[in-house]
């Protein structure tokens, strides 16, 4: 009998935990670079605006739809495993990207790239095999705020990389330090053995992805980002915005109705239902959407012309008052892992929930001198780190070992969604907000989405006071 049971994990140290804080920090600088850069995308392969919005969703849903299956199968065969087959991907998608001649290549390239999103899960997974549960929830802070201070990194560096070599640097030196940072990876980071899933005898991997599930999710996020997108012009043609609604209405009843039906589905909407989780996922998606409206909208005002109410702003300056901001989501992810440990999950949130509807308050009343920006988007910033980072240390140490990667998989597609939500709608905002015959939007623009956000960051007070308190340690 004993000849049977499963070796212990082997226990990781410092050099394995740094190298996944490595491949976070790569990925996310490479996640980040075509926001910023749109503009001269735009300029260098003559994109219409409507093909700019288009590249900047593309490894959103990409990322989206990758990650639940990543999730899943890391459970099931294990995270280091399926997490090198996924870095190999993105890397091939982030060579594809840096040569890219044209529109369709680069497209290609971010649906490949696209797959990096399913390393945090995957390196959750990883985290909490190899670690105690008290180390881990630090751990997982740690890789989480290094993910989000990589992607502020690609967000401060792709202009100047872009404007002084080339935009095809801009996509290359991250890539180069996902390889890197992969390798070292395979080097320091000890297998972890499969779930229970994976040891039952199953020999078809096929079996474990549901593909009708993906498809069908594929169409509504899809659709989702496209009425997000063209929200804005189509004022004039209501047939077309309804029969979009339509479509969306009918891929989201075919999905759930396939979710209910599959033997493995994509995302089980049993865990889904357990109230940890969906308050989770809420939570997660209005913090994002006030995250994104802050992320947006701050570097528009930063721009605007002094002749009107902005600063006038460059990129190198815009750059210079994001940095504490940047700052900020970095120490936000430790920071919020130790308070998880130390005061609840719970408090923790709240503490973040008060500070960044607060923030987005004050932005909407002062936003005059510099510094009003530069610190409400530091605390924002800030805010949304402890609030993630407290709630998928929460759900990651919540579940059976075997579910951590779907259960975290869900409140980081949460994530993306609540982040591609909010940033079309602030474009939605200053594009109404813009009289006619101007490019300037009103000041009132800003005002009413930093108002709508912090609006709606306080509404979710009434799903953190239901939270459990969580352990503390």
């Amino acid at each position: 009998m004993t000849a049977t049971l499963a070796a212990p994990p082997v226990r990781i140290g410092k050099a394995a935990v740094g190298a996944l804080g490595m491949l976070a920090v790569a990925t996310g600088a490479l996640e980040s670079v075509v926001t910023p850069t749109l503009p001269l995308l735009q300029r260098e392969l003559d994109m219409s605006p409507a093909e700019g919005a288009l590249l900047s969703i593309m490894l959103l849903i990409t990322g989206a739809l990758v990650t639940p299956v990543a999730g899943k199968l890391g459970d099931r065969y294990g995270g280091k495993r399926v997490l090198i087959r996924l870095m190999a991907v993105v890397c091939a998608g982030g060579l594809v990207s840096a040569l890219a001649p044209n529109l369709p290549v680069l497209l290609l390239g971010q649906v490949l790239q696209g797959a990096m999103v399913g390393a945090l899960p995957l390196s959750f997974i990883l985290v909490r095999t190899h670690l105690p549960a008290e180390e881990s929830k630090v751990a997982i802070g740690v890789v989480s705020g290094l993910f989000v201070g990589g992607g502020m990194a690609g967000t401060l560096s792709a202009g100047p990389v872009a404007e002084g070599l080339s935009r095809h640097w801009m996509f290359a030196l991250p890539t180069i330090a996902v390889i890197a940072s992969t390798v070292l990876l395979t080097r320091l980071m000890p297998h972890d053995p499969p779930g229970a899933s994976g040891r039952s005898g199953r020999s078809d991997a096929a079996a474990g992805v549901d593909w009708p599930g993906l498809v069908l999710l594929s169409g509504t996020l899809a659709t989702l980002m496209l009425v997000l997108a063209l929200a804005p012009d189509m004022g004039s043609q209501p047939l077309v915005l309804g029969a979009l609604l339509v479509v969306l209405a009918a891929f989201a009843t075919g999905w759930i109705a396939a979710q209910r039906r599959a033997a493995s589905p994509m995302i089980d909407l049993r865990m889904l239902a357990r109230p940890a989780v969906w308050k989770a996922c809420v939570l997660t998606f209005v913090i994002c959407v006030g995250t994104s409206v802050a992320v947006y909208l701050v570097p528009q005002l930063f721009a605007v012309s002094t002749d009107a109410y902005g600063f006038g702003a460059n990129a190198t300056e815009i750059g210079f008052f994001l940095l504490p901001g940047a700052v900020a989501a970095s120490l936000a992810g430790p920071v919020g892992g130790i308070g998880a440990r130390r005061f609840g999950s719970r408090a923790v949130v709240t503490v973040g929930v008060v500070m960044m509807a607060a923030a987005l308050i004050a932005l909407a009343a002062v936003h005059t001198e510099v510094w009003h920006l530069v610190v409400g988007k530091m605390l924002i910033a800030l805010a949304n780190g402890l609030c993630v980072t407290a709630m998928v240390t929460s759900i990651a140490t919540s579940v059976d070992r075997s579910d951590t990667g779907i259960a975290t998989s869900l409140v980081l597609v949460t994530r993306v969604i609540g982040y591609a939500v909010g940033v079309q709608v602030s474009g939605a905002l200053l594009t109404a907000g813009t009289p006619s015959g101007s490019d300037v939007p009103a000041e009132s623009a800003f005002a009413t989405g930093f108002l709508i956000a912090a609006a709606l960051t306080a509404l979710s007070l009434l799903v953190v006071r239901t939270m459990s308190k969580g352990a503390k340690e």
